[in-house]
């Protein structure tokens, strides 16, 4: 189970994503623009198509519960 927060950026600052577990520790930090790299660094590919849905379909600023089907 992971938390994902989509963060909007103000001017100089990107919008980014957090995705944290289940303990609230932070797992990965990326911009939003980068979303594949992102998960592909931070070791996530196995949630690659779940997360990068979820991703784009949440609004800013909520929390999110995500829990993988695989």
């Amino acid at each position: 189970m992971f938390y994902v927060i989509k963060v909007k950026g103000a001017k100089p600052i990107p919008d980014f994503v957090q995705i944290r577990d289940k303990d609230y520790t932070l797992r990965a930090y990326f911009r939003l623009s980068q979303i594949k790299k992102g998960i592909e660094k931070n070791n996530l590919l196995d949630f690659n198509d779940e997360l990068t849905n979820l991703i784009n379909q949440i609004p800013y600023g909520k929390i999110h519960k995500f829990t993988p089907t695989k």
